[in-house]
């Protein structure tokens, strides 16, 4: 779990990820993984989740950049004390790899700022390699 702590905007940001054989194909070096991300706002002013940058790293250390507006096709305000959860995948070329980046956010006053995501692991289970 991670986040920014800057005053009173802080988010916090938990991360699952999990292996989905039934979606990979591990001869023609696709490996599927779903994860659930946990966007809690700690803080003591709302805010809006703009955009996301993920930097996705794969064994052979090939990295992917993405970016883009909102989560899932949405850009969820959060007031304090609420929470986001949503779900989405990653597909790798090697069967471990990693995930981490952040989210822009603004407070309702129109204060920009960033909540980091640590980084995490994409693994299939050692009894599958």
């Amino acid at each position: 779990m991670t986040g920014s702590s800057i005053g009173p905007r802080s988010i916090q940001v938990n991360a699952v990820a999990v292996y989905v054989e039934e979606r990979s194909a591990p001869h023609q070096e696709q490996f599927f993984f779903a994860y659930t991300i946990t966007i809690n706002n700690t803080g003591e002013v709302p805010a809006k989740l703009l955009s996301r940058h993920w930097i996705i790293t794969d064994g052979r250390g090939e990295v992917q950049e993405v970016r883009g507006d909102g989560v899932v096709g949405e850009q969820p305000h959060l007031r304090p004390g609420q929470s986001f959860q949503y779900t989405s995948a990653a597909i790798l070329k090697t069967p471990v790899g990693s995930m981490h980046g952040a989210y822009r956010m603004v407070t309702d006053e129109g204060e920009h700022f960033d909540a980091p995501i640590a980084p995490f692991s994409l693994a299939v289970p050692s009894r599958l390699n």
